[in-house]
């Protein structure tokens, strides 16, 4: 039995070599094609009229992009070689350990930020969210034992749900949910900014 459970099933592995694989596939690699040609097209024009800070900001994202892409690409490519038998699953394990698939983050509070192209931007939002699936399909083919498990508890939703927030917020004790109380604090003019 595996370690995750009796009653558990992996779909990773099959859904790796299925329609849902090459439909991600697909995506991924139109993504790739989509954002070069925005980068070599509308987004060079695009970015010799913003301004400066903005400017920055676009030649900085826009590396992490396409590297946030190519990483992705590199993936997928290694995935479909075994889903095709070219490659062992050894051989695999060997060259994935030089793909990096959680380390590009983008933080959208930056200086300019809103100055960036939506289209850009946009470009960036779905490379994001097709980084998740690929991480998240990753770890459930090659690293099952680091991928979260849904542990049912067979509870009230409701209940589940305060109960993860009083252990969040660290009031749970030997098993019993503490009472809730006000930790208002008082006004401090300027707190805030004093601050930032």
């Amino acid at each position: 039995m595996s370690e995750r459970g009796l009653n558990t099933v992996s779909f990773a592995g099959h859904a790796a070599s299925s329609a849902q694989f090459k439909a991600l596939y697909a995506e991924g690699m139109g993504l790739v094609e989509e954002t070069a040609s925005y980068l070599d097209g509308p987004g060079r024009t695009a970015a010799k009229v913003l301004p400066r800070m903005a400017s920055v900001l676009y030649a900085a994202e826009s590396m992490r992009l396409t590297t946030r892409l190519m990483q992705m690409a590199s993936w997928l490519l290694l995935q479909r070689a075994v889903n095709n038998g070219e490659m062992s699953r050894e051989q695999v394990l060997s060259e994935k350990s030089k793909v990096r698939l959680d380390s590009f983050n983008v933080d959208r509070s930056a200086p300019g930020w809103n100055d960036l192209p939506e289209s850009f931007r946009d470009l960036i939002e779905r490379s994001l969210r097709l980084q998740n699936r690929v991480a998240l399909l990753d770890r459930e083919i090659y690293r099952p034992q680091e991928a979260t498990s849904f542990v049912p508890d067979n509870q009230n939703g409701v209940k589940a749900q305060i109960k993860l927030l009083q252990t969040a917020s660290g009031r749970v004790e030997r098993g019993r949910p503490l009472p809730l109380k006000s930790k208002a604090r008082p006004y401090v003019p300027g707190f805030f900014l004093a601050r930032a």
